[in-house]
């Protein structure tokens, strides 16, 4: 049978705005979903219908899987409905904005203790970041080896097999060799001196972590930065050192001030963060810093005339709001270092406490506990009649989402839960939570599952 497109009449407009908000013809038809409908809809049904389908979504506030920012203070979400529409890459149009960004530039050199100031960019999260700085060590890299006479065919970067799927990336759209040193059975972080053994004159970077993806937790960046040092030394290579601190950059700093893992260590020359985690902004923003102007090569900025003046870029975007740079600039006015200090130690006490009521039950090892980032993992000690995928599946009865997963590879065997603690997430809402994996514990030990579920070989973090 053919069924042919209903066509509007003239009266289906005085329907449309007469009718009760569900009581038009358009609460019994079905969305478009695959192309555009012929006709219009008033704007506030449009939203209604789009706003209902919303509804099936997980709530934000719930989602432990995420280290994204799901909440900021009201005047934030407003001065970021204010600036939607200024295009950050537009510094001659708003310059303003392009000031508010270069503000942000030195606030978080300053943090990280760069010796020169305001060598960096804004970007849409840590992804646009890392290829930003893996770029700019090829590059240096190239000039080491034209410098030295030698061919420079053959990059690699020497990373952990715990590091977030961006380095992944960037080492295959950019056609260099990733090594990854293992992590092993109760060690989730580089071993300095192993790592040491994959570099070569060829390695444009190491990477170092500072708060895994798997765990939450620290790498040794010190002790790898002063093996890296005599590794050169010794070799007479000049292999840099670049820090990942997309999870950790913005609560080092507030709670473990002491920690040696940014520009103080010399051979650290670039660092990256994300603003839309830790520094509390909503997706997406991420910031780049450079030690000093040395570290960029120039042939990698472009400087472009047509949207009026000078405006120098090194970016892999060329339009997007300004509205997150607002919201960074406005979270660093308001909360300065006091606040954000408040906020990452309440962080830090809901993360520990609920890591420990959950080693208190008998049931659970912890592979980190939330004191170095607001973020630990924890593993079933018996995993024979139900697994943690059974575990995080029960949750989500419950809106919470908590993800299950394999370690990296050398670990594999190894299958875990993770909890990530944001603002907005109160001591209320961990003994909530702590009630209901209780429940389920419960539930599964008077019912367990034909069989426990575990991923399948396809399986990915």
């Amino acid at each position: 049978m053919v069924h042919r497109k209903k066509e509007r009449s003239a009266s289906d407009g005085e329907d449309l705005l007469l009718a009760p908000a569900y009581g038009s013809r358009v609460g019994i038809e079905p969305i478009p979903k695959f192309e555009l409908p012929a006709g219009q809809l008033p704007a506030e049904i449009a939203y209604r219908l789009i706003h209902d389908e919303l509804m099936l979504d997980g709530n934000s506030r719930l989602n432990l899987a995420t280290f994204v920012t799901t909440w900021m203070e009201p005047q934030a979400e407003r001065l970021m409905a204010e600036t939607f529409d200024k295009n950050m890459i537009d510094k001659d149009e708003y310059p303003t904005t392009a000031k508010i960004e270069e503000r942000c530039v030195n606030i978080v050199s300053n943090l990280f203790h760069a010796p020169e100031q305001g060598i960096g960019s804004s970007a849409i999260g840590s992804s646009e970041a890392v290829m930003l700085a893996g770029m700019a060590f090829k590059w240096k890299w190239r000039h080491r080896m034209a410098a030295a006479g030698k061919a420079a065919d053959r990059p690699n970067m020497v990373l952990g097999s715990n590091v977030q799927v961006v380095w992944e990336k960037f080492c295959r759209y950019w056609d260099v060799e990733p090594r990854y040193v293992p992590v092993t059975k109760g060690r989730y972080v580089i071993d300095p001196e192993e790592t040491m053994s994959y570099v070569d004159e060829n390695t444009i970077a190491v990477i170092a972590i500072l708060g895994t993806t798997y765990t939450g937790e620290f790498e040794p960046i010190e002790a790898v930065h002063d093996a890296l040092v005599d590794l050169n030394g010794r070799q007479g290579w000049d292999v840099p050192l670049h820090i990942d601190a997309a999870s950790g950059g913005f609560v080092a700093p507030f709670l473990h001030p002491n920690l040696k893992w940014d520009f103080r260590l010399p051979q650290v020359k670039s660092i990256n963060v994300s603003g839309h985690k830790y520094g509390l902004v909503y997706p997406g923003i991420g910031w780049i810093v450079w030690r000093d102007h040395d570290e960029l090569p120039e042939e990698l900025i472009f400087h472009v005339n047509y949207l009026g003046g000078d405006m120098p870029t090194f970016t892999l975007n060329f339009s997007r709001p300004g509205n997150q740079v607002v919201a960074q600039y406005y979270n660093f006015l308001r909360l300065g270092t006091e606040g954000y200090t408040r906020i990452m130690r309440n962080l830090q006490a809901n993360a520990t406490y609920l890591s420990a009521e959950l080693a208190r039950t008998g049931r659970f090892d912890l592979l980190s506990d939330g004191s170095e980032t607001p973020v630990f993992a924890f593993a079933l000690k018996d995993s024979t009649a139900f697994s943690v995928f059974d575990l995080s599946d029960k949750l989500r009865e419950r809106g919470w989402q908590v993800p299950a997963y394999t370690m990296p590879a050398n670990a594999e065997e190894v299958e875990v839960l993770r909890i990530v603690i944001r603002e907005g997430f109160s001591r209320d809402m961990a003994d909530m939570l702590l009630d209901d994996i209780n429940a389920a514990l419960a539930h599964f030990d008077s019912n367990p599952p034909r069989k426990a579920k575990h991923p399948s070989p396809s399986f990915a973090h």
